[in-house]
């Protein structure tokens, strides 16, 4: 049996950065479980020349392996631990732009690029495709989009990518900021759509839909990516959407504190259990059969139970393992940050 030993990325955020281990920690027992038959085992934490590492076991690990591996949130290199030595392990990840896609945008209550790694990670590997991982083009939905963290890391990795945000300011952002990073990375693309949604004779939205690929060559072939963002707000999803046609719905929730979350009956409210009970359902029905939903959210603001059972009454199904339990870390004084993964039954 190889013994390996995973290098943490360093964290720029110093309170991030002392949860990141045991954050790794958990979701590598997910890979394992998910990705790669249960063939990790015997998880633990070494400090090595003052770097923490995590070693585990691995049986067999292919070529393919290490490519799913190799897109850990807070993965830095990986070594084959031989006697006191170690051995550097050759891995490739998805990652398909400039890492500056991720990190170049800076404003206040942006997540965490490795937290927002980590949360599609585990919502993917929840879903009935954890072994595709890296060969099927996903379409991933942030419903409460931001400024589109989440959207840059699903392009990062190759995927489709959409979102829904009810902050105008926010969408004309995130519009600006893609439009001119793909320019500026002389990225071969083409805008669809950029402007009103009428029906009706009435305005009710506004879209910007744009086609992409890492390559001429790729675009040239049809081999590209769709980014589709609306500015709407979320429990209208369906009106933008066509139900069954997301595999991953990626959410990190207002916090309540100095986001507050908005529903269509309550306005502005710092429960974002109303938000859940008022969006949840359409989200719902916006997944295939076998996809999966992950949120993350402050759980001084509403408990795990109750934000799981917001989930159940929208018919999907909690993912209650261990280490999905192993997820919840401090981000301030005010944010006890907690995942909820839920499945869309097949």
């Amino acid at each position: 049996m190889t013994r390996y030993g995973l290098l943490i990325l360093p964290a720029t955020n110093r309170v991030y950065a002392r949860a990141a281990v045991d954050l790794t920690r958990a979701e590598l027992e997910i890979f394992g479980r998910s990705a790669l038959d249960g063939r990790i085992g015997e998880l633990d934490t070494e400090v090595v020349g003052g770097a923490s590492y995590i070693t585990f076991t691995g049986d067999g690990l292919t070529e393919r392996d290490l490519a799913v591996l190799g897109n850990l949130s807070a993965g830095y290199a990986l070594f084959e631990i031989v006697g006191e030595l170690l051995r550097p392990i050759e891995w490739s990840r998805l990652d398909r732009y400039d890492d500056d896609l991720l990190t170049i945008q800076k404003y206040p209550g942006k997540t965490n690029e490795q937290f927002t790694k980590l949360l599609l990670n585990v919502t993917l590997l929840a879903s009935d495709w954890a072994t595709e991982m890296t060969s099927r083009r996903f379409r991933v939905l942030d419903p409460l989009c931001g400024r589109g963290t989440t959207l840059n890391q699903a392009l990062m990795y190759g995927f489709d990518a959409a979102g829904i945000e009810r902050d105008q300011k926010d969408v004309e952002a995130y519009r600006a900021f893609i439009t001119t990073w793909l320019k500026q990375k002389r990225v071969k693309h083409r805008v669809l759509e950029s402007g009103p949604v009428r029906r009706e004779r009435k305005v009710v939205g506004r879209r910007v839909r744009i086609e992409l690929a890492p390559t001429r060559e790729e675009h040239k072939a049809g081999q590209t990516q769709l980014l589709d963002v609306v500015n709407a707000d979320t429990s209208r999803s369906a009106e933008f959407f066509r139900p069954e046609t997301v595999d991953l719905v990626v959410a990190d929730a207002p916090y309540g504190v100095q986001h507050g979350s908005r529903t269509a009956g309550q306005g502005l409210t710092r429960d974002p259990l109303a938000l859940l009970a008022d969006a949840a359902p359409v989200w719902a029905r916006l997944l295939r059969p076998g996809g999966a939903l992950g949120i993350s959210w402050n759980t001084h603001v509403a408990s795990r139970d109750d934000a799981a059972a917001a989930l159940a009454d929208a018919g999907l199904t909690v993912v209650d393992a261990e280490p999905y339990r192993a997820l919840r870390h401090r981000v301030d004084q005010s944010i006890m940050r907690d995942v909820l993964v839920a499945r869309r039954p097949a």
